[in-house]
């Protein structure tokens, strides 16, 4: 790691984060994925369920399970979740390739019912309109520079939860941010960074 940025070089002498180098799925995850802006109700409500369900455990328990979720919650396309039955939410509390947790399960359920009575693109519209402006948010240069929260995850959270949506707060609204590319917390120096790899 270099004390002036904070970036770690990786096997292939390009500089990154040095949470993406931790493990062969946080690379995989950090060079292609994360920071990359996402968009389309379904995929939003996937990135929404699983920061919830991150709540508390590491990142890297979600992202190895993620296909199971993906299988268990019928590939997050909401219209299909809202229909869900008590006899599914038993499925799920049994599932073992998920985190079975009943208020996640419960709250992923609950949020596809609201969000199924939503107009189409108005989760993606939502979301985005959150979105700071780029030019008033310097490149970090070392992970301490990363917020956990901001006035913006704040005020999303805050809007979500207005309108219905369960478990999320400011922290889990900021990740979402991070994740979906709504802002780019990848270091100044990360061979990631602006989408690059």
């Amino acid at each position: 790691m270099t004390a002036a940025t904070g970036s770690s070089p990786g096997p292939d002498g390009a500089l990154r984060c040095p949470w993406g180098l931790a493990t062969e799925d946080y690379t995989a995850y950090h060079d292609t994925e994360w920071g990359r802006p996402v968009h389309g109700d379904d995929a939003l409500y996937e990135r929404l369920c699983l920061e919830a369900f991150q709540s508390g455990l590491s990142w890297l328990t979600i992202l190895r399970r993620r296909e199971g979720f993906r299988t268990a919650f019928a590939g997050f396309a909401i219209d299909r979740v809202a229909g869900f039955t008590d006899a599914d939410a038993a499925r799920l509390l049994a599932d073992p390739g998920i985190i079975r947790n009943r208020a996640k399960i419960e709250a992923t359920l609950a949020n596809a019912r609201v969000l199924s009575q939503w107009d189409e693109g108005e989760l993606d519209r939502l979301v985005w309109s959150y979105a700071p402006d780029p030019a008033d948010r310097p490149a970090p240069r070392k992970l301490a520079d990363v917020p956990a929260v901001t006035p913006e995850s704040t005020a999303l959270a805050k809007d979500l939860k207005k309108r219905g949506i369960r478990f999320i707060g400011p922290t889990t609204a900021y990740a979402l941010m991070q994740a979906c590319g709504l802002v780019d917390d990848h270091l100044v120096d990360c061979v990631a960074r602006g989408g690059r790899t």
